[in-house]
């Protein structure tokens, strides 16, 4: 483990503020031509899971089982959307924050299970859930809205592309479309100078809904973002003496860099911008750049190589600890609040399994928590979708 050292002249000092994390980004992110289901799942996936689901094979039939067992896979789940969904600081208040992302969660639990059973009562219930919600909603507010906005933003287009595309019959499928153009797109495609797992929900819901909505300028734009904000959120070495900023953060002294990394001054290869707040909101973080990067991947333009160094250091840095490693005095202040969730399932099929790359830390982690459930936020079933899946 490399530590880069801050003891730098005013020189260096100086080069280090000006590096920002802006990728050259190609003229156009966007497919020539979108492939659906292509959120999070592409059809080679979905087939993978059914062949395996219905073949009795581990673990993908115990994740089944597990999701079958979840109240989100219940046919009797009666939704409830609201007009206008407020959400304050961690939920405080809570007008509809939990039932709009379970609502979400169950419309893509159950199109999860209508592909794998070909039973048409899933379906038509994930139609249900989503029709209910495009007839009322409008607006999120409050202080969490952007991050509300994106939790369940992610979501819905999930189950959407499965939905539309797999399914014979969504008469209401426009009105669920303009939905998400009106409500969900505006709140998160101009991203978010709050802590980093803000932006990346957002982009993840913007990139998501763009493809169901096979909006070109919108998709470009939150790939842009995604690009600049995934060097910021995870350090490596090359980085420098600091971590990089995005462009418009503010961020420009050294002072400022520290306190929004959480008050550390030593920085290492996988550490992240929320490693020192706690390990849930950091893998929320990395969560939402896993889900990003599979997504690009369905849709012909695979941003794994580029983001997968920092995915790799970030995922075996927190499953290290995760794991029970003694924390060094110098992360941190020597303390960790573990908790990162069920969110290390789809990047390391990516990187081990397609992409060969040893990941000891993280395979331990992922097989341990195997089946890997949901978070009730935005992730869900991800070792039935992801594990060992070659898409």
């Amino acid at each position: 483990m490399r530590r880069s050292a801050l003891s730098i002249g005013a020189a260096a000092l100086v080069a280090a503020l000006s590096v920002t994390a802006s990728p050259a980004a190609p003229a156009s992110a966007a497919p020539a031509a979108f492939t659906h289901p292509g959120v999070l799942v592409g059809r080679a996936q979905l087939d993978f899971v059914r062949s395996k689901v219905n073949a009795g094979a581990q673990p993908w039939k115990a994740a089944y089982d597990q999701m079958m067992a979840s109240s989100l896979a219940s046919l009797s789940r009666t939704p409830k959307p609201r007009a206008v969904v407020e959400c304050g600081s961690y939920s405080n208040p809570n007008y509809g924050c939990t039932d709009e992302r379970q609502d979400a969660l169950a419309a893509y639990t159950l199109a999860l299970a209508w592909y794998v059973t070909r039973d048409s009562r899933y379906a038509t219930k994930a139609i249900q859930i989503m029709d209910a919600w495009s007839a009322v909603i409008t607006d999120h507010t409050n202080s969490n809205a952007p991050l509300q906005t994106g939790w369940a933003g992610s979501v819905w287009p999930r189950a959407a592309e499965i939905i539309r595309y797999t399914y014979s019959s969504w008469p209401n499928v426009n009105r669920f479309a303009t939905m998400l153009r009106t409500v969900y797109l505006p709140k998160v495609i101009n991203g978010s100078n709050s802590n980093g797992n803000w932006e990346l929900s957002m982009m993840e819901a913007a990139v998501g809904i763009s493809v169901f909505l096979e909006d070109r300028t919108s998709y470009d734009k939150a790939i842009a973002k995604f690009r600049a904000r995934v060097p910021a959120y995870i350090y490596i070495a090359s980085d420098g003496a600091l971590p990089k900023t995005t462009p418009g953060s503010g961020l420009d002294t050294r002072d400022k860099i520290v306190k929004y990394w959480q008050g550390q001054t030593t920085f290492v290869d996988g550490l992240t911008q929320e490693t020192c707040r706690d390990f849930t909101h950091t893998g929320y973080g990395i969560s939402a750049i896993s889900h990003v990067a599979e997504t690009t991947r369905i849709q012909g333009q695979d941003l794994y190589p580029e983001v997968s160094e920092r995915l790799r250091q970030a995922l075996g840095f927190q499953s290290k600890y995760q794991l029970g490693t003694a924390v060094p005095s110098w992360l941190c202040g020597g303390s960790l609040t573990l908790g990162l969730g069920p969110v290390t399932e789809v990047g390391f099929n990516a990187l081990h399994n397609r992409m060969g790359i040893a990941m000891t830390n993280t395979q331990k982690l992922t097989e341990q928590q195997r089946p890997a459930g949901t978070n009730l936020l935005f992730t869900a079933w991800e070792t039935l979708t992801h594990a060992n899946n070659p898409g």
